[in-house]
């Protein structure tokens, strides 16, 4: 194999691959990128077994073939090279050869033969979704997922498919973030699968603007399809909790917000907060939020928020964090927050997207 690449080409498509390999891999061959020249091109591969990412980049094929190289040491090697154009080659015993004009490296790489295939999607029906609205509904419900592995089945979002919608959600038990929205095409089956929260940072980083996702599933693997870029997952298995049983009816006790102003006046009250005191206290009255937070031997703030509201008076106390997750990224100027009462979770309207937040108890 040989081929001639520009560096910052290659190096680009070492990032797309390198996250999800690991520095205490089981086995050697997978802490190695995959390289296998096409018709001018390059394909680099990554798994962990678990999730695998391929990459496809333009270069100019003076030799077809394949070898695995170690991937950190291969990337630090590209980063640090001089000049713009590389050549990689590839002698006997899968010596590889890293070449500019006044640079030479030679590094031992192993047989392609060593490293594990990666599963086929042949003959499956692919699930396009446009990648911006792929994009916003990571970004409303990632942060609800739960790390706890006790509970595995949370660790990860939940992909569902009925007729022609899509619906995300993820929670940790403490709080739920649902999103909908409509597809291009309609299913006449529902379809359901529980996506690893690891694999959803890495579709966060590849996916660009513009253009489509295509969804394809396997026998418990998922495949996203973004062009120039793969990305193969298990599945988590088991049976996701019915997310709809928790959602309360829409309460008369609503009010809108500037989401800026709400967002800001809780991370400042949040400043307070310690892991033995992290409820910040919301007072709501008649057209105005008062944001408060006391900590013992540390402090204490008070922040009026002008608000519309015409309901009664409840005082109540959030997890700073759960509402600044959501907060920042969602897009709304203004927004809904219900509050029913001191002891029922608070919930986030708009759009197709509904975020509840459980109570956290004062002092």
């Amino acid at each position: 194999m040989k081929f001639s690449v520009d560096k910052s080409v290659l190096l680009n498509g070492i990032q797309a691959v390198q996250n999800i390999i690991s520095s205490k891999a089981a086995l050697p061959i997978l802490s190695h990128i995959l390289l296998e020249t096409g018709n001018n091109n390059l394909r680099l591969t990554a798994t962990d077994l678990d999730i695998g990412i391929s990459c496809v980049i333009p270069v100019n094929v003076l030799e077809s073939g394949s070898v695995t190289v170690p991937a950190k040491r291969f990337g630090d090697i590209i980063r640090e090279l001089p000049g713009t154009t590389t050549t990689i080659n590839t002698k006997k015993n899968n010596l590889v050869l890293i070449e500019t004009e006044n640079c030479q490296f030679k590094i031992i790489g192993l047989p392609k033969e060593e490293f594990p295939k990666l599963p086929e999607f042949k003959d499956k029906e692919a699930i396009k979704i446009d990648r911006d609205v792929l994009k916003e509904m990571l970004a409303l419900t990632s942060f609800a997922v739960s790390f706890d592995e006790t509970r595995y089945i949370l660790n990860g979002i939940l992909f569902k498919i009925d007729n022609n919608s899509l619906t995300l959600v993820a929670t940790d038990g403490k709080r739920l973030a649902v999103i909908e929205r409509k597809l291009k095409q309609s299913f006449d089956k529902t379809i359901k699968v529980i996506v690893p929260i690891k694999t959803i940072h890495e579709l966060n980083r590849n996916l660009s603007e513009g253009g489509d996702v295509s969804l394809i599933l396997g026998n418990n693997q998922i495949l996203f399809d973004m062009d120039s870029v793969v990305v193969i997952s298990r599945l988590i298995e088991g049976e996701f909790p019915d997310y709809r049983q928790v959602i309360p009816a829409i309460s008369e006790n609503k009010m809108q917000i500037s989401r800026e102003q709400f967002l800001l006046a809780v991370r400042r009250a949040a400043l307070l907060s310690t892991p033995d005191y992290q409820a910040v206290k919301f007072e709501v009255f008649k057209n105005k939020m008062v944001v408060s937070k006391s900590t013992p031997d540390i402090g204490e703030s008070r922040e009026e928020v002008q608000v519309d509201y015409q309901g009664k008076e409840t005082m109540i106390g959030f997890n700073p964090n759960y509402l600044i997750d959501v907060l920042k990224n969602l897009e709304e100027e203004k927004i809904n927050f219900e509050l029913t009462d001191g002891e029922k979770p608070g919930v986030i309207r708009v759009d197709g997207y509904i975020y509840i937040v459980l109570p956290m108890r004062l002092g």
